[in-house]
């Protein structure tokens, strides 16, 4: 088993930035890729980015340029966002995936593009 818990969400503006963080604890040496995925209201949960264990990226068309992902060691990860637009406000949830192919998911942290 994986435990994931979020932190880093919260609310600004148009242009600014901000840094997602998701530790994880259990079975964290059976960890092979991890990632953020986002659902806004109404919407379907949807892939942000994701990172393997061996640092291979992949991220949705629409924050390409903006957003990054880094492992900080095997249990953490970080989303960091820059340029921030309203339609990036969501609920953004840490997955994890094992050597087996088991997801596990987060809690989720808030993040709200207003002005």
């Amino acid at each position: 088993q994986v435990q994931l818990v979020e932190s880093g969400g919260g609310s600004v503006q148009p242009g600014g930035s901000l840094r997602l963080s998701c530790v994880a604890s259990g079975s964290i040496f059976s960890i092979n890729a991890m990632g953020w995925y986002r659902q806004a209201p109404g919407k379907e949960r949807e892939l942000v980015a994701t990172i393997t264990s061996g640092g291979s990226t992949n991220f949705a068309d629409s924050v390409k340029g903006r957003f990054t992902i880094s492992r900080g060691n095997a249990n953490t990860v970080y989303l960091q966002m820059n340029s921030l637009k309203p339609e990036d406000t969501a609920v953004y949830y840490c997955n994890a995936v094992n050597i087996f192919r088991q997801d596990y998911w987060g809690k989720g942290t808030l993040v709200t593009v207003s002005a």
